[in-house]
């Protein structure tokens, strides 16, 4: 073991554990983690440790660094308890952190005080909590009295907590997102989020607080590295997201434009905070050039991955060339990474987005620039088709008729929504609309054909249309 706790082998039965994690990249093989640094969390429990491992695969050609919090009981959870990693020969028990309960009341409580992590037990690493809240110190939660894990996620690993004030009144419940995959940087999730809270919105929740780390750099060690490490937020609840509402609502032949026009009012609200508290710069010429270079170099990579996409290369450069004669937009900060599942519908509040991390794929440094408020757009109108498409897959050849109407009457009530918010008409924006759903459809076909190889005819469906589109205007 090295003195600053860099470059240390971890424990076999991790290797195995972290394998079997969704947000683990390198599905279907086991990893040989290193760590790189390690940060201690007080316990307010005497029996329990708790530490976060920063750690990267040492078998993976790329450095990805993974957050993992741990948790070392003397005595062990209850049997039903979950996130049991290994129960060591002395009889102590290790668990994933995020599913121990003493995990969750530790992090708020760190975030709280704004403290900072104990030298002693860090190696390597360290970390301090963060207010990002404007509330009243009376209105914070004074204690957490339960917590769970959100079930689903991909990418991060998100716990909601239930809280007290401190006479012991029910408080609001803040969600802690624990980011697995670290950059280093700003996460634009807090970035962006926290600048739409100070701008007074009311389509974003309230930020509570975050956790920053730092980090000796394992390919220069002498460089330290800054980044978010957790993120807390007012959590909703009883607020279903927009893709399971529209779900329903198509399955069962509803209409649903005016919650779709209400969730593009929402949009361009939000784009319109984004514009004025962060920065913006006009789309030049060579930024035009190399976003199409980016979008070329996805259809190339798309169609080398999936042979239902071989003979539409003259089409999709039409498409790509309209784009590049149309009128930009300025760049500005945007969602980036904007579908139905990123919108909460709220009792008495209406429409509230999340998650702006971006795709947490993509580099940070990518996701941290102004970028095309029309990709959010598309991003959208894809969600809806995809709705359809999934309710057509469900009872094929019974609803495909209605559900093509239903994401129609979706898609325009969206627009309209939006363009009356933002005050700017969308009409002959639709080259680069069409192109930046393209470039999402060409996404989606590359993941449906690794993971869902039944479900890549929707895709190709949103594919086609818009190849055929524009094939019938070529000579």
């Amino acid at each position: 073991m090295t003195v600053d706790g860099r470059a240390i082998l971890l424990p076999d039965y991790l290797n195995h554990w972290v394998a079997t994690q969704r947000w683990f990249a390198d599905k279907g093989r086991v990893p040989r983690l290193v760590s790189i640094g390690r940060w201690v969390l007080p316990s307010e429990e005497a029996e329990v440790d708790i530490r976060t491992e920063l750690v990267f695969d040492a078998a993976a050609p790329t450095r990805t660094l993974y957050q993992l919090p741990l948790t070392q009981r003397t005595t062990p959870l209850p049997a039903d308890g979950q996130g049991l990693i290994v129960t060591l020969a002395d009889g102590s028990a290790v668990y994933d952190g995020t599913a121990d309960p003493a995990y969750g009341r530790a992090l708020l409580g760190f975030i709280l005080r704004q403290a900072t992590s104990p030298e002693p037990g860090n190696l390597g690493a360290r970390a301090r909590g963060e207010l990002l809240s404007s509330a009243d110190p009376a209105e914070r939660p004074a204690r957490v009295v339960a917590g769970r894990v959100l079930r689903g996620e991909q990418s991060n690993t998100s716990i909601i907590l239930d809280c007290v004030d401190a006479a012991g009144r029910p408080a609001r419940p803040v969600i802690c997102k624990v980011f697995r995959m670290l950059h280093p940087g700003e996460n634009p999730d807090v970035s962006v989020q926290s600048a739409l809270a100070r701008a007074g919105s009311h389509f974003v929740p309230e930020p509570v607080g975050c956790v920053v780390g730092q980090w000796t750099d394992p390919e220069q060690p002498w460089v330290t590295l800054t980044g978010h490490l957790v993120f807390a937020q007012e959590f909703l609840p009883g607020a279903p997201d927009a893709w399971r509402a529209a779900l329903v609502s198509a399955g069962a032949g509803e209409d649903f434009s005016e919650q779709a026009r209400a969730l593009g009012v929402a949009t361009a609200a939000v784009h319109a905070d984004l514009a004025a508290v962060m920065p913006t710069h006009d789309a030049t010429p060579a930024v035009i050039a190399a976003e199409l270079g980016r979008m070329r170099e996805r259809y190339r990579s798309a169609a080398a991955e999936v042979p239902a996409l071989t003979g539409y290369d003259t089409a999709v450069e039409a498409i790509f060339e309209r784009a590049e004669r149309a009128c930009w937009p300025r760049l500005q900060r945007i969602h980036g990474d904007f579908h139905l599942g990123q919108a909460l519908e709220v009792p008495g509040r209406g429409w509230v987005l999340v998650d702006f991390e971006g795709e947490p794929l993509r580099p940070l440094l990518d996701r941290t620039q102004p970028d095309v408020p029309l990709k959010d757009i598309a991003g959208m109108l894809r969600s809806f088709s995809y709705v359809a498409g999934t309710v057509e897959r469900s009872s094929p050849g019974d609803q495909t008729a209605s559900a093509e109407e239903w994401a129609a009457a979706c898609r325009q009530a969206f627009l309209n929504g939006y363009a009356r918010q933002s005050g700017q008409s969308l009409a002959g924006q639709e080259p680069l609309l069409d192109a930046f759903e393209l470039d999402k459809a060409l996404y989606e076909a590359v993941y449906e054909t690794r993971n869902r190889p039944s479900w890549l005819p929707i895709p190709l469906a949103a594919i086609r249309g818009l190849v055929l589109g524009v094939s019938a205007g070529l000579p």
